[in-house]
């Protein structure tokens, strides 16, 4: 083979392979394949079992973000602990949700008077909530929480969440029972463990 033609051919592969799409992570496989399982459920109603370490979540969590970004979410983690508790580390860029290009820095009564300050830029928020599920709704407490390094009450805590929620493509109300997503009826955690059925 010539010397151009093989130039030409590695060029071209070099941008196959640079379009493309990487091969999808095996705990991203799990968790769209449960998902399938659980669109189909809800028309077949067939049994289906969910059990979850967080570590998979994390790992989930990081691919997901990385594939359809979230508005102002950058990163996520939880750990889990029995008796649904659950313990979150995120990471949100407030100017992404109500920056100069947003609508929602503008509208007014979107962000409250006292929020305003600090609802920018990249933060941290680590916050412990315990949920509680009836028949397919789920609704949880903050137990504790903190803004970057400053404790933060919980019902502040939670308007915080109502705003973010209320962001999302889904747009969640949070100062409501949610719906479990796909279906599902029961939800419970042991130590780093979520579990659930239909």
């Amino acid at each position: 083979m010539s010397t151009p033609i093989r130039s030409s051919s590695v060029a071209v592969l070099f941008a196959v392979a640079l379009l493309c799409p990487a091969q999808t992570p095996p705990v991203a496989v799990k968790f769209l394949q449960l998902f399938d399982q659980l669109r189909a459920a809800q028309t077949t109603h067939q049994p289906v079992t969910l059990r979850l370490a967080d570590s998979e979540i994390n790992d989930y969590m990081r691919y997901s973000l990385h594939a359809v970004p979230r508005p102002g979410l950058e990163s996520v983690t939880v750990k889990i602990f029995p008796a649904n508790y659950i313990s979150t580390f995120t990471v949100f860029d407030f100017d992404a949700l109500f920056g100069p290009d947003s609508q929602a820095r503008w509208r007014p009564g979107t962000i409250p008077t006292l929020l305003r300050p600090v609802l920018n830029g990249r933060k941290s928020i680590w916050i412990d909530y315990r949920f509680h599920t009836q028949g397919s709704m789920l609704t949880f407490s903050v137990e504790k929480a903190r803004f970057q390094d400053l404790p933060i009450p919980a019902l502040l805590m939670n308007k915080v969440i109502q705003i973010v929620a209320a962001r999302q493509p889904e747009k969640y109300d949070t100062s409501k029972p949610v719906p479990i997503p796909f279906g599902l009826r029961q939800l419970w955690t042991s130590d780093h463990v979520i579990e659930g059925h239909n």
